[in-house]
């Protein structure tokens, strides 16, 4: 083997799985994979004494993205050496005492506070620059905006989303395609939105991990009373032990029965040395500092055989690969099925049914193939839909392969559908889960929207139906009655057209005066020029009432609601027409959303960030250094208080 071409290939493979996962928020990938890959590397690297420039062992993560500013951190942030050794960990003490502690699976951010107020969060981005986030970490749940120490503080942690906050954001979410993977990616998006109330809605916790300086501040030469000065100061620190060589072993264990029922996401542990002097003079190598390390858990691997790839169609028509193995015990529970995620994914496996494979649950939680030890190859892909049997297409979106329906009206796409349809920020309709969607699909009651609305006609087979009776039927004959009242914009994202969430429905809906005629009448370019939805939008939007099916659907399903009138009071022309953002805590209204409510009832538009359509910025911190106020000022908008508002526009 040319071990140089070998080491190219993976530096390629793994740049472009980092890419995917920090920059993109996607995985090509399993950390499995990604980690033999990686120590592949690693173990070439120091065969040969060759290092290329490029290679991820001596660079640190991956570039941080445009749309945010960008800062150089005063110190480099690095990545950390791994072992899955708990004796390696022991022997690394030595005769040293050392705090271990979560290795939290969220985005690092690097805090700065200045008399006693937080002035800056930036991102961990590359190591060497991140995005600074300023505005949106004030919006974390659990982060303090003003602490008794006045000097300069540079500290590091973790922002995080709970699996429980994780669960319950998906479960408003009626599209299950729409759902998010898993909390880190979630968490990512959130950090890194430009409209910081968004992040706000994300309930996105932070928890302190390190100290990087703390001025005129003596720690005693210790990590932990580190850790404890900044308890003091009102953060919530990452969970430690204290432990030495002896005690290690024992501190793994007890984490690693925690993390079955701890509800913060986390991929191993940390492990640095309380002795900070010792731990700094070790110094550093090219990417890791020496005076930490990680343990990534030892995944609990169980071999097993596929018995069949499943394949599950979505609302979009993309066809998921599921593998079906026999039943093992993985991590306390019984597990018989993994998804593959896609086909070129399936391909690198190259599984086949009858095929020896070991699987594994990702960070503990999440059933993943770890190696397909037969590799058969023999799985075929099916040419038509298991549900309806309309001819599937290969497709390559960003160099990932995967299977599609290409039926406009299969039946799993018409589930999705109606999921949507009924869910809570559309046509809000309890008793019609997907299951029982499904149901009612099998049997024929639905095939179009307006049909949800005639439920009635198949009521003797309803009450009849396993899991329903007469008293179910009466609950989901008054939920259907009662969605009949309902605003245009609700309607027009439970059609679940491309792209258009319910934000996107309401300035769309306000631009054309709630009429669906207007709507209707649409073209290209005034859609897209309403604030907040463009080009990409505005032609979803265009071609999805082009289809005279659709189209005749929606003027079929109107006659059978009862839109509540919205109307728009636009008689106040310092506000009807004008853009505005609003930043920062209010005094006089509840919250952001009732101040919003009120301007766009006046005509006006409120939107997330500054830009040259932006009238008025609504800050009662007008001497703020804040990326909003300073692009303010860089465009000459005028910044008013609250008061000022209320005075010159309301009163």
């Amino acid at each position: 083997m040319d071990k140089q071409k070998r080491m190219k290939e993976l530096i390629t493979l793994l740049k472009e799985a980092s890419e995917a996962y920090y920059a993109q928020d996607r995985e090509i990938m399993s950390n499995f994979e990604y980690d033999a890959l990686y120590d592949e590397l690693v173990s070439l690297e120091s065969e040969t004494g060759i290092v290329m420039a490029d290679s991820p062992t001596v660079t640190v993560g991956y570039e941080s993205v445009d749309e945010l500013p960008k800062e150089r951190h005063e110190k480099p942030m690095l990545s950390l050496g791994k072992t899955k050794d708990r004796e390696e960990l022991a022997a690394w003490l030595n005769d040293k005492e050392g705090l271990l502690s979560w290795k939290l699976d969220g985005l690092t951010v690097v805090l700065t506070y200045e008399d006693g107020m937080l002035k800056k969060a930036v991102t961990r981005g590359n190591g060497e620059v991140g995005e600074v986030i300023t505005p949106n970490a004030r919006v974390f749940k659990n982060l303090p905006h003003k602490i008794s120490y006045k000097g300069k503080l540079i500290l590091r942690g973790e922002a995080v989303i709970k699996y429980s906050d994780f669960e319950k954001i998906n479960e408003q979410i009626g599209d299950v395609d729409a759902k998010y993977k898993n909390p880190r990616n979630l968490c990512s998006g959130s950090i890194r939105q430009l409209n910081n109330e968004i992040t706000a809605q994300r309930n996105v916790h932070f928890y302190a991990f390190s100290l990087v300086t703390a001025e005129n501040t003596e720690f005693g030469n210790s990590r932990e009373k580190q850790l404890l000065f900044l308890k003091e100061q009102g953060f919530d620190i990452v969970e430690y032990k204290r432990v030495n060589a002896q005690t290690i072993g024992q501190a793994i264990s007890d984490y690693e029965e925690e993390i079955k029922t701890y509800d913060i996401p986390s991929d191993g542990l940390v492990l640095i040395y309380d002795d900070i002097a010792y731990g700094q003079s070790l110094g550093r190598t090219a990417k890791f500092p020496r005076d930490s390390i990680a343990f990534k858990w030892a995944d609990e691997l169980r071999e097993t055989t596929l018995k069949e790839i499943e394949w599950s169609p979505s609302r979009t028509g993309l066809i998921n690969p599921v593998a079906i193995f026999e039943p093992v015990e993985l991590e306390g529970t019984t597990v018989s099925r993994a998804s593959v995620h896609n086909v070129s994914i399936m391909r690198s496996l190259k599984l086949g049914i009858g095929d020896r494979i070991t699987v594994y649950k990702a960070n503990m939680i999440i059933p993943q193939i770890a190696e397909n030890l037969t590799k058969s190859d023999n799985v075929v892909i099916p040419d038509v839909c298991p549900v309806c049997g309309g001819k599937t297409q290969l497709k390559n979106l960003n160099d990932v392969q995967s299977l599609y329906c290409t039926n406009a009206d299969c039946d799993a796409k018409k589930v999705k559908a109606f999921t949507l349809f009924v869910s809570r920020d559309a046509l809000n309709i309890d008793g019609l889960s997907e299951a029982t969607l499904e149901k009612f699909l099998a049997k024929g009651f639905l095939h179009s929207f307006r049909d949800v609305f005639h439920l009635d006609r198949y009521r003797e087979e309803i009450v009849k139906m396993e899991g329903f009776g007469e008293k179910s039927y009466q609950n989901l004959e008054e939920a259907v009655n009662k969605a009949k009242s309902t605003t245009l914009a609700k309607v027009i994202y439970g059609l679940g057209i491309t792209g258009i969430g319910l934000a996107n429905a309401k300035l769309i809906c306000r631009e054309f005066d709630y009429d669906p005629q207007k709507l209707l009448a649409a073209d290209k370019e005034s859609l897209s020029r309403v604030e907040g939805v463009g080009e990409v939008l505005a032609a979803a939007f265009y071609e999805y009432f082009r289809d005279e099916k659709k189209r005749t659907e929606f003027e079929e399903l109107l006659s059978e609601l009862d839109l509540v009138e919205e109307t728009i009071d636009r008689s106040n022309e310092q506000i009807n027409g004008k853009v505005f953002v609003i930043t920062g805590s209010l005094n006089h209204f509840e919250n952001r959303e009732e101040l919003k409510e009120k301007i766009e009832s006046l005509g006006g538009k409120v939107t997330g960030s500054v830009t040259g359509k932006t009238d008025v910025l609504i800050n009662n911190d007008i001497t703020s250094t804040s990326s909003k106020n300073k692009k303010a000022k860089e465009l000459q908008i005028p910044i008013l208080t609250e008061e000022d508002f209320i005075r010159d526009y309301l009163s």
